[in-house]
């Protein structure tokens, strides 16, 4: 999948998915951290948690530094559908394993994280099992400022 300028829906045969757009993937590359969260069986969201991430190649990637043992990356393995927060944006979105961009992933973690200890865990082979591109399901809910309540979809999905 490859992103649009406008991120509109694309279809290919039966299946229709959002991409990211532009402006998103550059905030998500300028992001240090991004919270991410698997979706429970009644549709409504665990426990956000902060994970690092890269944009590589028009896509959004993250790993698990504790492998498949990673708590959220076991939440978000369960469905393969979750979410993802960032700034004042929260995603639904869909994971899929992808070992496709490796090379470039781990070296897009060393270029944003630097060479030290974290980011040979996060490019190790362990946490290499659990490279993830995450794609956007949904378009973004977005809170207006910190102190604005959530709406109505968002608590339903477990958020405030």
């Amino acid at each position: 999948m490859r992103n649009t300028s406008a991120g509109v829906s694309e279809t290919k045969g039966e299946t229709e998915f959002m991409t990211w757009t532009g402006q998103e993937l550059a905030e998500l590359d300028r992001a240090s951290e991004v919270r991410v969260a698997g979706r429970r069986a009644d549709g409504s969201s665990r426990t956000l948690t902060i994970v690092w991430h890269v944009v590589v190649d028009g896509d959004l990637y993250l790993r698990s530094v504790n492998g498949p043992d990673g708590q959220w990356y076991k939440g978000v393995a369960r469905h393969l559908e979750g979410f993802v927060h960032w700034g004042n944006i929260i995603r639904e979105v869909s994971f899929t394993l992808d070992a496709s961009h490796d090379d470039e992933i781990d070296a897009a973690y060393f270029v944003k994280y630097g060479n030290g200890s974290p980011s040979r865990s996060i490019t190790s082979p362990l946490a290499k099992q659990t490279t993830l591109r995450v794609d956007p399901r949904r378009l973004g809910l977005e809170r207006r400022n910190a102190g604005e309540q959530f709406g109505e979809h968002e608590r339903r999905l477990g958020f405030g």
